[in-house]
């Protein structure tokens, strides 16, 4: 019985903690490497924001920001995921 319990709670090949990169790629505007930061910040409240590395495309149009943060649970990273991708800033979530 508890093997299948622990099998329904836990549905990740990840061990927590851990430090998780998520990459965030939107279009190279004022204000997206902040509005991305701040939802980060929301999520993982220790997160460093000098430790986030940005990278604008090869034309310059678009921005990729990675912020790599301590995860502390599945559950943390999902809720971060779910709110980047809803944000109307923000094109992909890797």
């Amino acid at each position: 019985m508890a093997d299948t319990q622990q099998a329904q709670t836990r549905q990740t090949l990840i061990e927590y903690p851990c430090d998780f990169p998520i990459k965030v790629m939107g279009a190279r505007v004022d204000g997206f490497a902040q509005a991305v930061i701040e939802v980060v910040l929301r999520h993982a409240p220790d997160f460093d924001p000098a430790g986030a590395e940005m990278r604008p495309s090869s034309k310059g149009n678009y921005l990729a920001v990675t912020c790599t943060f301590r995860a502390v649970s599945q559950v943390q990273v999902d809720a971060l995921y779910r709110e980047l991708t809803s944000h109307p800033m923000v094109k992909v979530v890797l």
